[in-house]
């Protein structure tokens, strides 16, 4: 089959790599348009694309009727796409035979739009997976084809769950392209009353509540690994706030903590070996923690070089 490939991001690259693999002619790449003026942003889509010499077309905007000819040249008999940003209009689809399916990294319905692992290590999922599904203009609406069901390890973070769900989502990609060559696809409609929604990722959503409980500060930090992180400010007598990024934690249990009884969300507990924050509920260890403008460092590091006291908080600025 004559495959155009739609993508940008690192996801998409397993995908990729399989099908230019495989007996199948991949025609060309479509990927996000180079800035102008401006240093690119990483594109490992089309890194693997030059590497491999896959004709590469990056139009602003592929919707825009001026970008279609190039695209009917290429003859495409199915549109893969993975990880491209922009949602395709009815007119991109029908320009190939077979239109697009979509690999997205959540089980849908669960987890529609632009930042599925991200929320579903936010929320505590357990088990997430990859699903292909036809291309509607509905943002990940249309009819699923295909499914894996993934579990999520107990402290995995948001970029080791991409690379895992990346690697997992290509061979589900070439099963259903081989299923519709042979014309034996079975599409299932979306159940609209399950739907949960994933939007794209803010750089408030890394401003830590300490109200929250211990468990679910701890999921947000591996949520939002690597960006936009997890931030908080260090509250101190005679200073100002300092804003401090949290790139990791464990959740402390199975011990009893001295001063957790009447502590405030945010207090500091404890200063040593260890440095120990209530919260809502139960007790949180800062293992990493990043001065704005500094290097990422240890807590053992950070305390080294900061004189921190037990009963100092951390909060909004």
């Amino acid at each position: 089959m004559r495959i155009v490939m739609m993508g940008t991001g690192g996801y998409a690259v397993p995908t990729f790599e399989a099908l230019l693999e495989s007996s199948h002619d991949v025609a060309a790449l479509v990927t996000k348009a180079l800035p102008s003026g401006k240093r690119p942003p990483p594109n490992p889509m089309r890194t693997v694309a030059e590497a491999r010499g896959v004709p590469i077309l990056d139009p602003v905007d592929v919707n825009d009727p001026a970008a279609h000819p190039s695209l009917v040249a290429l003859q495409p008999e199915l549109f893969v796409v993975c990880d491209y940003g922009r949602i395709l209009s009815p007119q991109v689809l029908a320009l190939a035979p077979h239109g697009g399916i979509n690999l997205h990294a959540s089980l849908l319905p669960k987890y529609r739009g632009a930042a599925p692992i991200n929320w579903a290590l936010y929320h505590g999922e357990t088990v997430t997976g990859n699903t292909v599904l036809h291309m509607t203009p509905r943002v990940d609406g249309g009819p699923c084809v295909a499914q894996n069901r993934v579990d999520i390890g107990p402290e995995e973070n948001a970029v080791e769950l991409e690379q895992r769900l990346a690697r997992l989502g290509a061979p589900l990609v070439l099963q259903v392209v081989e299923a519709i060559a042979a014309g034996h696809l079975e599409p299932i409609e979306q159940d609209r009353a399950s739907v949960t929604r994933a939007p794209r990722l803010k750089k408030s959503d890394g401003d830590i509540d300490w109200t929250r409980t211990a468990e679910q500060i701890f999921n947000q930090i591996r949520a939002l690994k690597p960006w936009p992180g997890t931030f908080t400010h260090w509250h101190r007598e005679g200073a100002e706030p300092l804003r401090l990024s949290v790139p990791a934690a464990q959740v402390v249990s199975g011990e009893a903590i001295s001063g957790t009884a009447g502590a405030a969300p945010g207090q500091i507990l404890e200063v040593g070996e260890r440095l120990l924050v209530a919260t809502g509920d139960g007790v949180l260890a800062l293992v990493e923690l990043q001065p704005a403008g500094k290097r990422v460092l240890s807590t053992a590091e950070f305390l080294n070089g900061y004189r921190v006291q037990a009963g100092d908080r951390f909060g909004p600025a």
